[in-house]
């Protein structure tokens, strides 16, 4: 659930949105998610299908990525801003992202201790020199 920074906001653009349809919605819940990540949770399936929503979401806040669609959670350059943005939404992405290099060092760079999201990184002197940093 979204967290209560800028909760007010995005109730509100929410709410007017519920009675809007189509690229109104889209543009209310493009705000939302720019305030706070969490508001993709109540985007609806499509608008988290929708990778630039997805993105703005991802941008405010990485773990946002729980609630992007799965194709989303297994595309790469979603995945590579969202674990920029934070570490910990590495849990989130796919399996197949979970053991490309270049995402698990752009996650630990952020917080080592993801690395429990990774196990096949823990013997690779790379990722665990990034992961002390």
């Amino acid at each position: 659930m979204p967290s209560t920074r800028g909760q007010w906001l995005v109730g509100v653009i929410l709410h007017v949105a519920t009675r809007a349809r189509g690229a109104l919605w889209r543009i209310c819940v493009l705000a939302a998610v720019a305030q706070d990540g969490e508001a993709l949770c109540w985007a609806g399936l499509a608008l988290q299908a929708d990778r630039e929503v997805v993105l703005a979401a991802v941008a405010q806040d990485g773990e946002a990525l729980r609630w992007a669609s799965p194709a989303l959670r297994a595309d790469r350059p979603v995945v590579l801003a969202a674990v920029a943005q934070n570490g910990w939404a590495l849990r989130w992405a796919g399996p197949g992202l979970r053991a490309d290099t270049e995402v698990v060092l752009a996650a630990v760079r952020q917080d080592g201790d993801v690395l429990q999201w990774a196990d096949e990184f823990r013997a690779d002197q790379n990722v665990m020199l990034a992961a002390k940093r």
